[in-house]
Formats: structure tokens, sequence, C-alpha cells
């Protein structure tokens, strides 16, 4: 598992992390380390973009970045 990113907001975090699944390649959402979400995707790229989609999202709505 690769984590893609981390952002924080008021002490908790939401980490992305990539997984190659088979044929696919899965991204997992953790809040504070529990997975609340995973999507499969039939391709690396697709994944990431997605994935970094969903961190702009956060950013625009307050999240900081941390690594």
């Amino acid at each position: 598992m690769e984590r893609l990113w981390r952002v924080r907001k008021n002490h908790t975090w939401i980490d992305a992390q990539l997984r190659q699944d088979g044929d696919e390649v899965a991204v997992s959402f953790s809040y504070d380390g529990e997975r609340v979400l995973t999507r499969r995707f039939a391709t690396r790229n697709a994944a990431i973009a997605v994935a970094d989609a969903t961190r702009d999202d956060l950013l625009r709505a307050g999240w900081t970045p941390h690594w």
C-alpha cells in the first residue's frame, strides 16, 4: 500500500492510499486511520486523478496538507 497524501484539520486527518489489486488499482480513504471508502479503477492514472481531485476539494474546504 502506498500513501498518496494526508490532510489535517482540527487534530484529525484523512489519508489516501493506493493499492494494486490484481488488474485493478484501488484508492482507499481513511479518516483517523479508519478506512471509510475504497474505489477501484482500471488504471493507476485514473485512481490518482480521483484521489488528487478529492484532496483538492478538501484543501478548498480548509484542510491542510500534511505528510
